[in-house]
């Protein structure tokens, strides 16, 4: 295997061709403008399209397009731009068509600043967009797991014919680490008998559209997609587990936060404390199953998060009122401090001995 150093913005793009993506269309934002200007350099070298559309709008209707004609497609953007592409992905996901989206967050909301964050973690996984419908959201902790993911990420869109969001915050976007490339091989995309690509002597049409104009068709359609995203809720769900086996304290946090957690663990254990980290990998589908295995051992949970508090609304309906749930989070650009998240810690503990 090589072995290299990289960027994590890159780290997508070098992940997404490697899963067979060969279109990108976007537009720069901070903080993950390396990453269409990484693919503007590496699609034409694999015979692959880049394009920079005017806007995020245009974008996610580029991507509605080359979904349709079944070629795996991808585009990526920070929280402003996400917000400008929802009525795209929900037509996306209306229209059961494959993609891939990155959002790189940055602090908000409004334009905020290019700061990391994790303040859109309910615009992926609650459907920033209309109607009802769901994505598939994965959460790396490092450049490495960014790359292992992008194939991941492609792999699910056409499982489940639906979009799916690689999800991560500023630093992860920025920082450089060390990554395993493993050689080239061959790439099985599933065939696509629903795509849009002409007659070609066929008698049936293929039309691929979100729309449907009847009521009761209208229904059925939602029903057979909560149908679809049921199967993927119950098989899909992925974490990590860091010191879990005896927990009493479980902090539970993604991304960057769950770096610095692992750190605070860490000193917690060597103080002879029973700390441990619950990392979800999926953020939809919640590793639901995940919290079922700590509930024996654990007497309290702690959220640890970049943002006022979202992803806690997951946690408390995980652990369903069994025990207490705490929140703890810096926002607008801030790192939490694992000096802080320790004082949070210990005042925890502190508390379930009273």
């Amino acid at each position: 295997m090589a072995k290299m150093l990289m960027k994590g913005n890159e780290a997508i793009g070098e992940g997404a061709i490697r899963a067979g993506c060969r279109y990108f269309f976007g537009y720069p934002i901070t903080p993950q403008s390396e990453l269409p200007h990484y693919l503007a350099k590496k699609m034409p070298e694999v015979g692959g399209l880049y394009l920079q559309a005017e806007s995020e709008t245009a974008s996610i209707n580029m991507v509605f397009g080359a979904a349709g004609a079944g070629a795996r497609v991808m585009t990526s953007s920070s929280g402003p731009g996400i917000s400008l592409m929802q009525e795209g992905i929900s037509y996306l996901a209306g229209a059961e068509l494959p993609c891939v989206i990155v959002n790189i967050i940055r602090g908000g909301p409004g334009l905020g600043n290019i700061a990391p964050a994790q303040s859109d973690y309910f615009q992926a996984v609650k459907g920033g967009g209309h109607g009802d419908y769901r994505l598939i959201v994965l959460a790396p902790a490092s450049v490495q797991e960014i790359i292992d993911l992008m194939g991941d990420a492609f792999d699910l869109a056409d499982k489940y014919r639906n979009p799916v969001m690689l999800m991560g915050d500023g630093v992860l976007g920025q920082m450089m680490e060390p990554v395993e490339l493993a050689g080239e091989k061959e790439i099985t995309i599933p065939k696509k008998p629903w795509a849009s690509t002409g007659r070609m002597g066929r008698k049936d049409k293929r039309l691929i559209s979100s729309l449907q104009i009847v009521p009761e068709n209208c229904e059925k359609h939602n029903i057979k997609l909560f149908e679809k995203y049921a199967v993927a809720g119950q098989n899909e769900q992925r974490w990590e587990e860091y010191c879990l086996e005896d927990a009493e304290l479980v902090l539970v946090a993604f991304g960057t936060a769950a770096r610095i957690c692992k750190a605070v663990v860490d000193t917690c254990r060597a103080e002879g404390r029973a700390v441990g980290l619950l990392r979800p990998v999926t953020l939809w589908p919640f590793p639901v199953k995940a919290f079922e295995k700590t509930i024996a051992t654990a007497k309290r949970y702690l959220s640890v998060e970049m943002s006022m508090g979202q992803m806690v609304e997951d946690v408390r309906l995980a652990v369903n009122g069994r025990r207490p749930v705490s929140f703890y989070g810096r926002v607008g650009g801030m790192l939490p401090v694992a000096r802080d998240i320790y004082n949070e810690v210990q005042k925890l503990l502190a508390r379930g001995k009273a």
